[in-house]
């Protein structure tokens, strides 16, 4: 991401490792102190961590063009979605959670296929194997291309934070600390 970039040219004397988890695994990390601070989009973040508000986002459905909802004109009910078998993330993913907090009341389908990451959703979207809810932030090129197309879900909301979790004081110090200002500051980009 851009801001990586960014952070690096402010800071080049400090190491950055980027991993990609799942919130569960981000959490975990953080907990067993094998990371200064982790980007999670899940509802809550466990004690005793501490997490700051850095960006929102929102989760989307979207379709192949060819899908037959991308033809719809009047948008998907909660209740349809909830009965599509979809691509999803896997457990423990905040994106999974938010999905599943969501249609919490709701009979659901059981998911069509559960892959490790929303790269991998993506193309399997861009592939026509089923719909997905996806982060816009992950589909936002795709979806300006017209390779991917957004489903309206009428009475969904699916709004999000994005947050940083580290362990320690309430006050994040140090270059973990100023990474999460400036992210904050300029927000999250694709």
């Amino acid at each position: 991401p851009a801001w990586l970039g960014q952070f690096r040219s402010q800071h080049p004397d400090v190491t950055i490792h980027l991993q990609v988890h799942n919130s569960t695994q981000v959490f975990d990390r953080v907990a067993g102190r094998t990371c200064d601070v982790g980007f999670v989009e899940s509802p809550s973040v466990p004690r005793p961590l501490k997490s700051l508000t850095v960006a929102r986002d929102r989760l989307v459905v979207v379709v192949h063009p060819t899908h037959p909802w991308a033809r719809r004109r009047k948008a998907l009910s909660v209740a349809e979605l909830a009965m599509t078998p979809l691509l999803a993330r896997e457990p423990g993913s905040g994106t999974r959670t938010t999905l599943d907090v969501a249609l919490q009341e709701y009979d659901r389908a059981a998911p069509l296929l559960e892959l490790g990451s929303a790269a991998a959703i993506r193309t399997s979207v861009l592939a026509g194997v089923g719909p997905a809810v996806m982060s816009t932030l992950a589909v936002a090129e795709q979806v300006e291309a017209g390779e991917l197309k957004v489903i309206d879900v009428e009475g969904l909301d699916l709004d999000r934070v994005l947050r940083a979790a580290w362990r320690g004081p309430r006050q994040l110090d140090g270059p973990a600390g100023e990474l999460v200002r400036l992210v904050r500051r300029v927000g999250i980009d694709r």
